[in-house]
């Protein structure tokens, strides 16, 4: 017999009477705000062509690395979950079949961020009632592909049901960004604009990295192998993406090291870049380098700077040589910004005028490192939890961890970081529920009046995201 699928009313909250009382009281003043989403990696042709959704396998779960890392890591092979490989070789084309291999291991998510916004997309955006089991797999997946015949399933229409007030997504400095014009273009009073990603051009190591640099130069007509001229040509294309909405960079290096170099040793690195010659450490130099530079271009354009360090990229030898990139097999890596952010924070971190956002997926360097340094220079501020951290008990440390040294104003609020879209109404609301719950124990244990406490959870939901990225 199938079980009911119920969303608990007090989930997340304290299980302590009192607190979860105080807890109730804050959610109900920022449950319905709308949402802000300042970055993140939905697709915006989506909201450009507005045509419906695929099948519920291609919407729910072949672009969720989420997802299908899970599965792999129980032996389910990306071909068996319909993942196109890059040889074009045979995957599962029956999404049937896809959608029964994940209810068949649905039980894995149990106590994963997952889970929650699974049940969240089940419930709440397809009216689902009973629980994704082996059993009910079929009734489920005739459900939702019912829904999304209908033109309230439709990319825009779920878009304004959200309630998302504005969507950030995020391209590649080669992009044309048709999509974004076709969205301005079209008179939609909602707003999906782009953030900038420069990695393809500013990372050695990036497959492809000569070529793109030569593409960045044809498209903006600058020598981009030269020092001055790849300079130009990213300023052309940082111009460019503020022409179609952009206000924010996106950069994701494997290190927070910065650099301030000689124009000559900038020049020869570009050159020993170009040719596939850099060593590791030269490499690492390069990058470093290009975070200082983009601090520069960010002062001079006022595009706010998010770095995303520490990750181990396409870990997977095999995924990344069948499938390509982004394939769940990122790993946290140990991470320093001390030393690695102080040639960046020597030349810019005293200018109020310019908005640097650090994120992490080292814990350890929250409390000693990332708090006191945006609790002190004002060009800094600090990103939430993401990736491997984006859950409850990751933004419940993160809260413990930073608000002591560097408050909650030196803060952003929450970003969604997805390619989801279904699941970014579970995602900010868990954000919600959690930053209520910390904030009903700091009321609980007279930290904090409740008065400040219901003026804080509206900033952390709505105020200083829209502030930090100038929304």
């Amino acid at each position: 017999m199938s079980k009911p699928l119920v969303l608990n009313e007090d989930r997340l909250f304290p299980s302590d009477p009192t607190m979860r009382a105080i807890a109730r009281r804050l959610y109900g003043e920022v449950k319905d705000l709308p949402i802000i989403s300042p970055h993140g990696h939905t697709n915006p042709q989506w909201f450009a062509d507005d045509t419906p959704f695929p099948d519920p396998a291609n919407l729910l779960i072949v672009p969720d690395h989420y997802i299908f890392r899970m599965l792999y890591s129980h032996g389910v092979t990306l071909e068996r979950l319909g993942i196109a490989r890059k040889d074009g070789g045979a995957v599962e084309t029956d999404p049937r079949k896809v959608w029964r291999t994940f209810a068949d291991k649905f039980y894995l998510f149990r106590g994963t961020p997952t889970r929650i916004w699974t049940d969240h997309v089940l419930a709440e955006v397809f009216g689902v009632k009973v629980q994704l089991t082996p059993e009910t797999a079929d009734e489920i997946y005739d459900h939702i592909e019912d829904c999304l015949s209908k033109p309230e399933f439709r990319p825009r229409a779920l878009f304004e049901r959200f309630g998302i007030e504005v969507m950030a997504t995020t391209e590649s400095p080669l992009d044309d960004l048709r999509h974004h014009k076709k969205i301005l273009e079209s008179g939609w009073d909602r707003r999906v604009v782009t953030a900038f990603r420069p990695d393809p051009v500013v990372d050695p190591d990036f497959e492809g990295f000569a070529d793109n640099v030569a593409q960045l130069g044809e498209i903006t007509g600058e020598d981009s192998a030269s020092w001055s001229g790849y300079l130009n040509a990213l300023a052309a294309r940082r111009a460019y993406f503020k022409q179609h909405g952009c206000t924010s960079t996106d950069h994701g290096h494997p290190s927070a090291a910065s650099a301030d170099l000689a124009t000559g040793d900038c020049e020869t690195l570009l050159s020993k870049a170009l040719a596939g010659t850099c060593t590791p450490d030269e490499a690492e130099r390069f990058r470093a380098q290009m975070l200082t530079e983009m601090a520069r271009m960010s002062l001079d354009d006022g595009l706010v700077m998010q770095i995303h360090p520490g990750s181990f990229r396409n870990h997977n030898a095999h995924l990344f040589e069948n499938f390509g990139r982004d394939m769940g097999a990122d790993i946290p890596t140990c991470t320093e910004y001390v030393h690695a952010l102080k040639p960046l924070l020597d030349r810019f971190g005293n200018e109020a005028d310019l908005t640097i956002i650090l994120f992490m997926l080292d814990e350890t360097a929250q409390g000693r490192e990332m708090a006191p340094l945006a609790g002190h220079y004002p060009a800094l501020r600090l990103g939430p939890p993401w990736w491997f951290f984006d859950s409850a008990e990751g933004m419940l440390r993160f809260r413990r961890n930073v608000t002591e040294t560097a408050g909650f104003y030196n803060t952003v609020g929450f970003n969604d970081d997805t390619r989801a879209f279904l699941s970014i109404p579970s995602r900010h609301d868990v954000a919600r529920r959690i930053d209520c719950a910390y904030l009903a124990e700091l009321v609980a244990d007279h930290r904090l009046e409740e008065d400040e406490a219901r003026e804080v959870a509206v900033d952390l939901t709505y105020n200083l995201v829209k502030a930090a990225y100038k929304l």
